[in-house]
């Protein structure tokens, strides 16, 4: 199973401030021990909110809302995708991360063709199928 695992933002990651180096150490240590276990399939830390955008839709109108947005506690300041057996597993994984101080972390996994049953008729999950092929040659043309 994939799992998409949340960073929250705080009013530091917020205001732009860059952690202390010891903790990209220990983070650049921990993401390579996920690495070399199979189970880090991507991880990025976003910019803050102040620098994004969201847009709201309402029927045929397009609303654009520029950062910053108000609730810290509801936004993401990064990301990692992890495959791995179980949802146990992944909360064993994320109980080794480098985080203090009352960081609050979520996890939820991805979901996959087989969740949605018969929804999906057989030419959508081909095209869909496709779809994610391109997206990693895309990846793998990226990394050369």
């Amino acid at each position: 199973m994939r799992v998409m695992v949340f960073v929250k933002a705080s009013k530091e990651s917020e205001a732009g401030m860059l952690p202390d180096p010891k903790i990209f150490e220990a983070m650049g240590k921990y993401n390579e021990e996920l690495v070399k276990a199979g189970v880090m399939l991507a991880g990025e830390g976003l910019a803050p909110s102040s620098k994004g955008k969201r847009v709201r839709f309402d029927g045929d109108q397009r609303t654009v809302i520029d950062g910053p947005f108000a609730e810290t506690k509801e936004l993401v300041a990064g990301f990692w995708i992890w495959k791995v057996k179980s949802m146990d597993e992944a909360v064993e994984w994320l109980k080794r991360a480098p985080f203090g101080g009352g960081v609050e972390i979520e996890i939820r996994p991805i979901m996959e063709f087989a969740d949605f049953g018969d929804a999906l008729p057989p030419e959508l999950i081909e095209h869909e199928k496709s779809l994610r092929t391109a997206t990693e040659q895309l990846a793998k043309d990226e990394k050369k």
